[in-house]
């Protein structure tokens, strides 16, 4: 009797232990399904990139594949972006996946079978159009967890709500776009969005490992336009002027050290970059003004409230101790991109199970910037670093570069990494 009795209980924790690794294998199966069109797609993607508010062709093909997987789909959000939305067959909450669909003016020079050869006319100037930071990547891979989600309806107590998002690096000037925008239209709404997650493929993190880190991640970025006004003369005679880029030359050096000598990088990091420079038509004149567009920066916001202000101070007073002018045009593009602390304690044991927990690693904060951070402002969010970089490499070419390389053994773990995330969540795990 007492073996019978104990049989009887060990039976159901058997059928149990069975069922739940019979499914966990099928989902496996549906992950390693949709590798190769991942892949595929990718490689699509790649070879025919757009650039922000204009990713028409890019933007057909996701809501093609969504419809495709009997997915509600919305299309024209925020410009060009598309929203897929997956319920389960149970209800709960909704959680949101964002994937960003747009390329740079940058070109390509990988050797590369799936190459990109597309050119246009960025600001006047000729340039390539690459998928330089891995757009390309992060589009394909949503795609494949809608596939794997879609598949696994049965599973899922609540929503998905698949956002692919235009114009991530900036809309065109005098456009609105990005995350900005589609918050602004409602994206987060109807239904509500009770938590966002996110990924970025990175050049520089091994394969098959995944980088995190609670709070502070990404920095906030502001675009800033500094006008420089002088006198223009001959220029075998700089007396007879007011020299611009000279001046521009003293703002810039100033401007260094703000950061070097007056912001505590003890705390938090700082950046300031000027990406360009435009002034004069002959090498025998001075002109009369110069223009330089750069980026700050920043991890904190009394540091960010502090560099805004000493900029605008000494581009005035440097311009003026040299009888010239100087004003500054800003335009935040992000704010800084913050996990949310519970949310991310939360997931953890999902990415350590499905990438095991030696490849699941802390990292710093970052300077980089992300307009996903404009979602983590009204809902909890957490955003994590793919591994992009082959094996044993050690020097991986930088994001917006035109050698900009990533190594596609790593997708599949972006795959199974935000489809279980989404399960685990919506099932409260």
């Amino acid at each position: 009797m007492k073996y019978i009795t104990m049989k009887k209980l060990l039976l159901p924790l058997l059928l149990l232990f069975v069922g739940t690794t019979i499914a966990q294998t099928s989902f496996d199966k549906d992950v390693e399904a949709v590798k190769n069109k991942v892949i595929e797609w990718r490689r699509d993607f790649h070879q025919n990139p757009e650039l922000g508010n204009r990713e028409f062709k890019t933007a057909e093909k996701i809501a093609k594949h969504l419809e495709s997987l009997g997915i509600e789909v919305q299309t024209g959000v925020a410009k060009t972006g598309v929203v897929g939305i997956l319920k389960g067959d149970n209800p709960g909450k909704v959680i949101a996946l964002r994937a960003d669909i747009d390329a740079l003016p940058v070109t390509e020079r990988n050797d590369l079978a799936f190459k990109s050869e597309v050119k246009t006319t960025f600001l006047g100037a000729e340039t390539g159009v690459m998928h330089a930071c891995g757009h390309d990547t992060h589009t394909a891979i949503l795609m494949g967890v809608a596939e794997v989600l879609a598949k696994n309806k049965d599973k899922i107590n609540g929503t998905v709500k698949f956002i692919f998002q235009p114009s991530e690096e900036g809309p065109p000037p005098g456009e609105e776009g990005g995350a900005k925008l589609m918050v602004k239209e409602g994206v987060l709404e109807n239904p509500k969005v009770d938590a966002i997650f996110g990924l970025h493929i990175n050049s520089g993190t091994p394969v098959n490992t995944i980088r995190y880190k609670p709070g502070g991640t990404m920095a906030a970025t502001e675009r800033f336009v500094v006008n420089v006004k002088g006198k223009q003369t001959h220029g075998s005679q700089p007396w007879s002027g007011v020299d611009p880029i000279y001046i521009s030359a003293k703002i810039i050096d100033g401007f260094q050290s703000i950061i070097s000598r007056e912001s505590k990088l003890t705390d938090e990091a700082a950046v300031i970059t000027i990406g360009k420079i435009t002034s004069g038509l002959r090498f025998n004149i001075i002109p009369e003004s110069a223009e330089m567009i750069g980026t700050v920066r920043t991890l904190d916001p009394d540091m960010r409230e502090k560099i805004i202000r000493r900029m605008d101070e000494m581009a005035r007073d440097i311009a003026k101790a040299y009888g010239g002018e100087a004003t500054i045009d800003w335009q935040n593009m992000t704010v800084v991109t913050y996990n949310d602390l519970a949310l991310t304690e939360q997931m953890l044991p999902t990415l350590r199970k499905v990438g095991g927990a030696e490849n699941i690693q802390l990292q710093k904060a970052v300077t980089g910037g992300e307009d996903f951070s404009f979602f983590q402002e009204k809902v909890p969010g957490f955003y994590f670093f793919l591994g992009g970089m082959t094996p044993g490499n050690t020097a991986a070419f930088p994001h917006h570069t035109p050698d900009f390389f990533i190594d596609e053994s790593g997708f599949q773990l972006g795959v199974k990494a935000l489809s279980q995330m989404s399960i685990d969540y919506l099932n409260g795990k």
